[in-house]
């Protein structure tokens, strides 16, 4: 079963994580990775310098995050495109989109989207069993939500 994989990363980690899509090669060749547009760039060139068959490997990439990539990978997760996100997000940097990365840890929650924010999480996720098979997220109801009532002052 094909998956659509989102990988993001702060500067700080996008080599670890271009690292990780390197060693992870024959795990992630039969799914699509979507990637913000430097950490696309990225893990394209480290698979293409170390990779003869890196054109096998099926790479979109959105606008940079902060210029709008975390806002389209948002609307994808919204919109159920999205099977899983890896996030390698630096614990020891400020960032002046905290705000993009907060919403996406929460669309990620509330579309209940398995998501890793360091590599044990992504090393688990491509490891388990439901990796290569279909599998469907049970996705709270939010009718009542859409639904409610609003108190007008």
């Amino acid at each position: 079963m094909k998956k659509t994989i989102a990988l993001v990363a702060h500067d700080g980690m996008k080599q670890q994580l271009a690292e990780w899509v390197k060693k992870n090669y024959k795990s992630l060749l039969d799914h699509k990775l979507i990637c913000t547009g430097t950490t696309g760039k990225l893990v394209n060139k480290t698979i293409s310098e170390n990779n003869s068959e890196s054109n096998e490997l099926e790479i979109v990439r959105l606008k940079s995050g902060p210029l709008g990539g975390d806002q389209q990978l948002g609307a994808l997760i919204a919109e159920d495109q999205i099977d899983m996100v890896i996030f390698l997000c630096d614990p020891m940097t400020s960032v002046p989109h905290d705000v993009d990365v907060k919403a996406l840890i929460r669309l990620s929650s509330v579309y209940n989207v398995p998501m890793a924010l360091n590599l044990s999480t992504a090393d688990f996720l491509i490891t388990s069993t439901l990796y290569g098979k279909e599998y469907k997220r049970e996705v709270k109801d939010y009718t009542s939500y859409v639904e409610r009532a609003l108190i007008e002052k």
